[in-house]
Formats: structure tokens, C-alpha cells, sequence
């Protein structure tokens, strides 16, 4: 099932390694961003109903 890497598999392995990594990195850095974001709208739309009653 694994295929054989030979003389590269410490090369492609890490370069698998690193690139889920990154990926990986990149979710969750995104996710959290959103629900930053989505406070603060949240926030300023309760703000502006508030003004306006």
C-alpha cells in the first residue's frame, strides 16, 4: 500500500509532513479569523438597531 520511496522517502515524507502542516495551519488561522469577524459584526449590527429605536 505505501509505495517505495527509496533514497527520497525522508525528502517526501517531509514534504508531505510539511505541506498538511501548513494546511492545517491555514484552517485554523481562517476559522479563527471568522469567528473574530463574526463577533464584530454581530456587535455592530446590535449597535445599529439600538440607535435606531
Amino acid at each position: 500500500m505505501i509505495p517505495d520511496l527509496g533514497i527520497y522517502a525522508v525528502e517526501v515524507t517531509s514534504a508531505y509532513v510539511l505541506s498538511i502542516s501548513l494546511l492545517i495551519t491555514i484552517l485554523v488561522l481562517s476559522l479563527l479569523r471568522a469567528r473574530k469577524i463574526r463577533a464584530q459584526l454581530l456587535k455592530v449590527e446590535a449597535s445599529r438597531l439600538l440607535n435606531n429605536v
